[in-house]
């Protein structure tokens, strides 16, 4: 019995690499792993800026509460046609040459940062960074999904522990700069955000354009055995190496601002990202103003969110092997989003210690609920989409987020939060409504898409 125990726990661990092995060797080979690279140390420059930029605004600019919450919400507006742009332009032209100048892009309007104070030329300046970058994070994953193919899900994981990692240290390097306070700290803190993004080109420049354009790897219907990390290494780079096969043109009508159906996705996914708002906005402004937990507690929120994205983001998407099964991590996000919810609620009521644990384990599950969240969407945005228009339909699903990011504070502070527990109670029952909603709508789908008799254009609402 030992025997057989001992070899059972071998062969799981050779079927499920820990973090390290899958970094060293992701899916995509070569091209995967230089681009995870290329993520972390872009993602550490906009940590750096993202713990800078409202005191840089403030104290060094000059700018008061009021142009500091409309430059950002301004910039949060632009970056929602960032998405969908890039998109677009993929359908046309290699992704490996737009996220370059996206990249590029962001480098020039950020060193622009350093000579500009008007702020009508800071709202187009910062607008169109946000722009920027949000289409650079759209090409990042249209790349990934075509150099890793079946194993998407994977390196979507892979991708968010670096991120996460990655803002984790440039919000470090923020905090010494921070410290420092003076006007040439500030700068030096926006000039190491421009180096990053410099950095991040040149090691895209070094990978190869991913084969199919204007197409992502779609799931098989049958489960894939997944090789051995070295084979599929050779074979990844192998792969890269042959001349890119050519997709055809999308065929006219494919567009899918047209198909109803993905539109109908794209719109309950905007409610499937609120987690993103309640971790760094709701929770620390509900502590601040309807609970008596103490004010140092506010840093930890940040911290179990990033050690628990970084130690089980793998774990979690090695359960969301297909389509289906991300339909069923929507439904489990509404009711981890629904409970979180209801402590958030409960918090008020009690003492000191009473609200600082239900904070606490607050934080704890809408990070399980952006664990599954960061699974579920952009898998159901890659099965719900027409193979021949990918790329244009994975931009517009990129819209969801930069939504959110924009209404998202809107509501819980205007909303939620102005109707006291009863309003985080409602808005845990809208979310885990909708996440059911969002299920059966993406079962639906997909049976018509899989359908053998189906017409091959996206079929609408």
């Amino acid at each position: 019995m030992r025997r057989g125990g001992e070899i059972r726990k071998v062969r799981r661990e050779e079927r499920e690499p820990g973090l390290v092995a899958q970094l060293r060797r992701p899916p995509g080979g070569r091209d995967a792993r230089i681009m995870l690279l290329a993520q972390l140390l872009d993602r550490a420059g906009t940590g750096v800026w993202a713990a800078a930029c409202v005191l840089y605004f403030t104290f060094v600019i000059g700018l008061d509460a009021g142009q500091v919450g409309l430059l950002l919400g301004a910039s949060g507006v632009a970056g929602i046609a960032g998405s969908p742009l890039a998109g677009h332009l993929a359908d046309r032209f290699p992704v490996r040459s737009l996220l370059i100048g996206a990249h590029l892009l962001r480098l020039v309007t950020l060193c622009l940062l350093l000579v500009v104070t008007d702020f009508a030329l800071l709202l187009c300046v910062v607008a169109v960074t946000h722009l920027g970058d949000r289409a650079a994070k759209t090409l990042e994953m249209l790349f990934a999904t075509r150099v890793a193919g079946e194993r998407r899900v994977t390196y979507q994981a892979l991708s968010r522990s670096s991120a996460n990692a990655g803002y984790a240290l440039g919000a470090g390097l923020a905090a010494i700069g921070l410290a420092v306070g003076t006007r040439g700290a500030y700068h030096v803190l926006i000039l190491a955000d421009a180096l990053s993004f410099l950095v991040a080109a040149a090691l895209v420049w070094r990978t190869r354009e991913p084969r199919g354009r204007g197409r992502v790897a779609a799931p098989s219907a049958a489960p894939v055995p997944v090789p051995d990390a070295a084979a599929e290494t050779a074979a990844a780079e192998t792969a890269a190496a042959e001349p890119a096969a050519e997709a055809p043109a999308p065929a006219a009508g494919r567009s899918p601002w047209r198909d109803r159906g993905y539109l109908r996705f794209v719109l309950l996914d905007i409610p499937m990202n609120l987690d993103d708002s309640i971790l760094g906005i709701g929770i620390p402004l509900w502590l601040v103003s309807r609970t008596t937990a103490p004010h140092e507690l506010i840093p930890a929120f940040l911290v179990i969110n990033t050690v628990l994205v970084v130690v089980l983001q793998l774990r979690v998407s090695a359960k969301v092997r297909d389509a289906r099964g991300a339909t069923g991590a929507v439904a489990l996000y509404g009711l981890t989003m629904f409970l979180c919810c209801g402590l958030l609620a409960a918090a008020a009521g009690g003492g000191a210690w009473a609200a600082s644990a239900a904070l606490l384990a607050a934080a704890v599950l809408v990070t399980a609920a952006e664990l599954m969240r960061s699974v579920s969407s952009w898998e159901l945005a890659v099965s719900l989409a027409p193979r021949e228009a990918r790329a244009s339909y994975l931009g517009v699903a990129g819209m969801a987020q930069s939504v959110q990011k924009t209404a998202g504070p809107l509501l819980l502070t205007g909303v939620v939060m102005a109707a006291g527990p009863a309003g985080w109670l409602a808005l845990g029952t809208a979310v885990a409504g909708l996440s059911l909603v969002q299920r059966r709508a993406g079962l639906r789908r997909l049976e018509e898409l899989s359908a053998p008799s189906a017409d091959p254009a996206p079929a609408a609402a």
